[in-house]
């Protein structure tokens, strides 16, 4: 009667072992197939590997590839908005994170998000007839598979494999990923970072990262950050099973080419994102001594340092209404505080233009950099020069 107990025979740590390992394939499949490969073409995968991962989250989700990129399509397009299907700053933080996969199942249903986000997703014989016609019939075969291998103790491993996308990746990334955190970017939505070291998500949990740079196949940007599902894109990429499309741009310095010209431009425009972080960080000890003069009742302290930092790193349309009035208050009883503030949010206006001309828009550029230089601030004038040898890496 052994059979009862499965084929195989392990100690205890052994099935918890198992349960981690299986699982974390999963979420490799969905952050290396589902949403790098599929949902933002971040990468092409060969046949082998793309069709690994088609089959693994059939068994192990039942989840359809057209249905999953166009609802997360979806969400990058109406991030923090009512249309937005899974945003907690719309919905609650409770609501997505323990209703995730609800809210997921909800928008399936929905027809208008596969027409119109849906496009380009596998639509072959096997996706048509057997993942998407069959999708709950893969986890069912995981069951069986689970229970003849491993025997009763298979039913717990399987459970475990069912409830873990639905809770990281519905629940956790999509509420905690723009709630709780800390924030690289200033971007346009509430995403966060929640750990820099992204691992037992894959590195969906570099989350501001990815919103940030949506079609970038690498989710870490700062040198302690780590994305494991990159290293794995790598490795594939060695192996000639991969190619990587897409990564974030980077900003460097070129020394050889101080005066301004096109390439530098869209240098800053593709940037812009970190160049609004550097700005912040690199004006730290300007708005810091400002701040310690101004004597105001509520206007002291650490708190409101970092309160600055993040005002300077964001477009003013993205500040709280709550704030701004205590940000007029501050510019008000401080002139280098608004040469500062106002000189970061003309570069807002510069990567705003679209209407300009790219030559109008270097004219523009040229005519900032100036108005730093002569600023008297001597961070600003840093900057400017460090501006003026932007380049691509």
């Amino acid at each position: 009667m052994n059979w009862i107990n499965g084929v195989l025979d392990l100690p205890w740590w052994g099935y918890i072992v198992v349960a981690l390992v299986l699982t974390h394939i999963t979420i490799a499949s969905v952050t290396i197939f589902l949403h790098r490969h599929q949902a933002h073409r971040a990468l092409d995968l060969h046949p082998i590997p793309s069709h690994f991962f088609r089959f693994w989250l059939w068994l192990t989700t039942g989840m359809v590839t057209k249905q999953w990129a166009a609802i997360h399509r979806k969400h990058h397009a109406k991030c923090e908005t009512a249309d937005d299907p899974h945003s907690p700053q719309v919905l609650g933080i409770k609501k997505v994170l323990w209703e995730g996969a609800e809210l997921y199942r909800g928008a399936c249903k929905d027809q208008s998000i596969m027409d119109k986000f849906g496009h380009g997703t596998p639509d072959d014989w096997l996706e048509r007839n057997v993942y998407t016609r069959h999708s709950a019939k893969g986890i069912v075969l995981m069951l069986l598979i689970n229970l003849v291998l491993f025997g009763p103790v298979g039913l717990t491993i399987w459970a475990v494999q069912m409830v873990w996308i639905p809770f990281w990746a519905a629940g956790v990334i999509n509420g905690i990923g723009h709630f709780w955190g800390y924030r690289n970017f200033e971007n346009e939505d509430a995403s966060t970072n929640i750990f820099p070291w992204g691992i037992l998500v894959g590195g969906e949990e570099l989350h501001n990262n990815h919103h940030t740079f949506g079609t970038s196949a690498k989710l870490s940007y700062k040198w302690y950050e780590f994305d494991i599902g990159w290293m794995y894109i790598r490795i594939l990429e060695i192996l000639g099973l991969a190619k990587v499309r897409k990564v974030a741009p980077r900003l460097a310095e070129d020394a050889s080419r101080p005066q301004l010209d096109l390439e530098h431009l869209q240098a800053i425009i593709s940037n812009r994102y970190a160049i609004a972080s550097r700005y912040a960080r690199e004006l730290k000890e300007v708005y810091r001594g400002e701040l310690d003069k101004i004597n105001l009742p509520d206007f002291s302290g650490s708190k409101l340092s970092r309160k600055m930092k993040v005002w300077l790193k964001q477009d003013a349309k993205d500040t709280p209404e709550t704030e701004r009035m205590q940000l007029a208050t501050l510019l008000e009883h401080s002139q280098v505080l608004a040469t500062v503030y106002s000189m970061r949010q003309e570069l807002t206006r510069l990567w705003e233009r679209s209407t300009l001309s790219r030559e109008q828009l270097l004219k523009e550029l040229q005519d900032w950099c100036n108005r730093a230089e002569a600023s008297g601030i001597a961070a600003l004038q840093r900057f400017s020069m460090s501006l003026r040898q932007s380049a691509m890496l």
